[in-house]
């Protein structure tokens, strides 16, 4: 697109160790790493809800859920914290949550006070079996094919390793 990428930033909810030591070491260690690798990274501890799905055959299961709270917020107060002093012209946005439309608009407002130009545009996969073919409402749409989407894929698993006797290696 022409754009100089300054700056990436990542934002996550993570599992609490007492209710999933693996993927919260898995998280709190790939997120150090990204952060040596100058990402800047916002995470916020998952909430835990109940949920109920009806099986096939009509009985119902409830399963306890992580769900993300919060991260949203977070997103749209830094876009809109980095636009009002003039840190970016261009925010990507990887998601496709929708609740950040709202974003944008406050955003085109900020660039008439500024007398500036800025876009808000949403990267997401795109391929012929995407469930949600839709990016965020009000911003430029960026749609990565599955190939593009694959080879950025970070496959290290950063869980801690232990070995058979019940130490670490």
């Amino acid at each position: 697109m022409g754009w100089d990428l300054i700056q990436i930033r990542f934002y996550t909810g993570i599992p609490d160790p007492s209710d999933d030591a693996g993927w919260n070491s898995f998280w709190v260690r790939k997120l150090r790493a990204m952060s040596w690798q100058k990402v800047h990274v916002y995470s916020r501890p998952l909430r835990y809800r109940n949920r109920r799905v009806a099986l096939p055959d009509g009985t119902e299961h409830t399963f306890l859920a992580g769900e993300e709270k919060g991260i949203d917020v977070r997103i749209a107060l830094d876009v809109i914290r980095m636009a009002h002093r003039r840190e970016y012209d261009v925010a990507l946005i990887f998601s496709q949550d929708q609740d950040l439309s709202e974003v944008a608009d406050e955003i085109r407002t900020i660039a008439r006070e500024q007398g500036r130009w800025i876009k808000v545009a949403c990267a997401f996969p795109f391929s012929p079996t995407t469930r949600n073919r839709r990016g965020i409402e009000k911003t430029d749409w960026i749609r990565i094919d599955r190939a593009t989407y694959d080879a950025c894929l970070d496959r290290r698993d950063y869980r801690l390793k232990f070995s058979p006797g019940g130490g670490m290696p």
